[in-house]
């Protein structure tokens, strides 16, 4: 296996491990009982705080988690498009990638929060859809002005090597 075989399979094992991780957490065991079971013993033991002070930071704490989940698989995800979908005028960004990797995550939140409606201690929300691809966008965006820079960064760079 050449160099660029073994990088395809590492992005691809990356993303498909965060998908994997994204589907074990719309279990049964990753309800919003199951969790403040585990976190509310922890922030009383640290923080002192009650059951009632507890609530609206486990609701913080889960949909920062859906925020933080989905931006990561938007990552791996346009990581692994841009692995597979070699273009040769583009090196750091193009819509395509951007595009596929947006689309692929929108529709495991789609499927995620789905699934969930299926389950007797979950629930699917469109809210939760929502802030997924807030998530998910916001990755994109960051990508993008990362490589903008990275490419006005070499251009200035070239210009003093000229000169």
């Amino acid at each position: 296996m050449n160099l660029e075989q073994k990088n395809l399979l590492k992005v691809w094992i990356a993303a498909t491990l965060w998908m994997g991780l994204i589907a074990l957490e719309s279990t049964k065991y990753f309800g919003a009982l199951q969790t403040s079971r585990i976190l509310f013993p922890i922030f009383h033991f640290l923080f002192g705080i009650t059951w009632e002070q507890f609530r609206p930071w486990h609701f913080i704490i889960r949909k920062t988690g859906h925020f933080v989940g989905y931006f990561m698989l938007s990552l791996s995800q346009f990581r692994a498009w841009k692995a597979t979908l070699r273009l040769p005028q583009a090196t750091a960004w193009t819509a395509r990638w951007a595009g596929i990797a947006f689309l692929v995550s929108v529709v495991v939140a789609s499927l995620d929060e789905w699934h969930q409606t299926y389950l007797p201690n979950r629930t699917g929300s469109v809210r939760d859809v929502v802030l997924d691809s807030t998530g998910v966008l916001a990755a994109q965006i960051m990508i993008f002005l990362y490589w903008r820079r990275k490419a006005h960064e070499l251009k200035a760079e070239e210009l003093v090597l000229r000169s």
